[in-house]
């Protein structure tokens, strides 16, 4: 059954509140006659006009849902917030975000995404609040950007509540800075060095190129590498034209300020890994071609029998079913 929040602010619900510390702990604007509902000044927008065919109900979420397991709390409400019925669909669809939790590109990430994929188990839904949504969206959408993915209509931050209502709040987004904040390596120079972390990098590109790089520009924000007309070996084609081949010119988003160590000398060749969004080459990662590195020679000769995981393309499949 579903648990309601009178229910576990009660003597009686000691113990469930405990067990959702987490999220009920930063629920904003709940006034003496929360429970009730009755002040809510914010409606849920339907995202997609779905009629539910089955009723609410409470379920413990399974270790195989691996973006909310460790979320903070045991059970989840389902129908969920993004209007998913089962489990199956929940998981599917959740599995797509896992990079970019594991990017870390704010701290309340997974609050965020699991306060809709698998919302806490109350008698109403409980939505996050706008500010949550804003925080989470500053922080990430500029890495989702730098791989081709604008920040999903689903996740539009006016579909949730203002801070007055009933929401959940940012859990760590407030904690004062310990430190000065490191200069962050160019997301596209994080590198695997594993063949598995390789072959998952090719799996979510569209194409795969050995390549030389004859210079680099700084262009609105972003680097330009443009490719040296010879020397140049597609390792997976994908949707490259021969013109797009001819010259190639790769795309770095954000990418004029951070490091990147691979580039600081242009010397030798390069693996490259990219996609093509709205006739743009977007570089998704870059390496330097290493001919003694067993486990980069192992990745290129192995990348089309490794089984590509549902995870990617990046951030695919969070709004639309594979």
């Amino acid at each position: 059954s579903l648990e309601t929040p009178r229910a576990m602010r009660g003597p009686a619900g000691g113990a469930r509140a405990a067990a959702l510390a987490l999220l009920l702990g930063a629920l904003h604007g709940a006034p003496a006659g929360a429970e009730e509902y009755d002040y809510y000044g914010w409606q849920a927008e339907p995202l997609h006009g779905r009629s539910y065919s089955k009723p609410p109900q409470c379920l413990d979420i399974p270790a195989d849902l691996p973006l909310c397991h460790t979320v903070g709390y045991k059970r989840m409400r389902l129908p969920n917030l993004l209007e998913h019925e089962s489990l199956a669909e929940v998981k599917q669809q959740a599995s797509s975000w896992l990079p970019l939790l594991a990017k870390r590109c704010h701290s309340d990430t997974q609050v965020f995404l699991c306060s809709l994929f698998a919302p806490v188990c109350l008698d109403r839904p409980i939505y996050p609040c706008r500010s949550l949504c804003e925080a989470v969206r500053a922080g990430c959408a500029p890495l989702m950007e730098a791989y081709g993915f604008p920040w999903p209509e689903m996740l539009h931050c006016h579909k949730f509540p203002l801070d007055n209502d009933l929401c959940i709040a940012m859990q760590f987004g407030h904690l004062p800075a310990t430190a000065p904040p490191v200069t962050k390596i160019c997301t596209q120079c994080e590198m695997e060095h594993s063949a598995d972390g390789l072959m998952e990098q090719m799996c979510s590109s569209d194409f795969v190129v050995k390549m030389r790089i004859k210079e680099i520009k700084i262009e609105n924000g972003d680097r330009k590498l443009i490719g040296a007309q010879k020397k140049k070996k597609l390792l997976k084609p994908g949707p490259l034209k021969r013109k797009d081949t001819k010259r190639l010119v790769l795309h770095m988003k954000n990418g004029a300020s951070c490091p990147c160590p691979q580039l600081d000398s242009l010397a030798g060749s390069f693996l490259v890994m990219g996609r093509k969004v709205d006739g743009q080459l977007l570089l998704m990662a870059v390496y330097r071609w290493d001919k003694k590195n067993k486990e980069m020679k192992f990745a290129v000769k192995f990348m089309f029998s490794y089984p590509c995981s549902l995870y990617y393309p990046f951030f695919y499949g969070a709004a639309e079913p594979h």
